[in-house]
């Protein structure tokens, strides 16, 4: 066998090792992000804890569930607008966020905020009336 075959299959191999190592490399950090944001969508905390920030936050009808998180985000209210999108996705509140200016904290989950802006202003006075407010 010739010198130059020799060499042309060791670094043939090396190469192909190299590839495997990267792919499962890129596998690895993959499950990671994905196992993350699974993980997230259902536990993520509120911002602050205790009393937090109140922020006022007006969201019209032609946003869409990543507007509302980009909005959400740049207010300080969430730390994740694409966590955000999936959390609506998979939310009991999907499709009932209405439009409206709606006062929230930043001691408020995602779930809670998706909450305060699908009440309907009927709800709200019904609510006030029950609490005596």
């Amino acid at each position: 066998m010739k010198p130059a075959n020799i060499i042309i299959s060791v670094v043939g191999a090396i190469i192909r090792v190299a590839l495997i190592v990267l792919a499962v490399y890129v596998v690895y950090r993959g499950a990671l992000l994905c196992y993350d944001y699974g993980y997230r969508i259902f536990t993520e905390p509120a911002m602050s804890s205790g009393e937090g920030r109140t922020v006022t936050v007006a969201v019209t009808e032609d946003m869409s569930a990543s507007d509302i998180g980009h909005l959400l985000e740049n207010k300080g209210l969430i730390r994740d607008s694409k966590l955000f999108v999936l959390q609506y996705y998979l939310s009991e509140y999907l499709k009932d966020v209405k439009p409206g200016i709606f006062e929230l904290s930043t001691s408020m989950t995602v779930e809670e905020m998706m909450e305060v802006m699908s009440l309907d202003e009927d709800d709200d006075d019904e609510t006030d009336q029950k609490t005596g407010k």
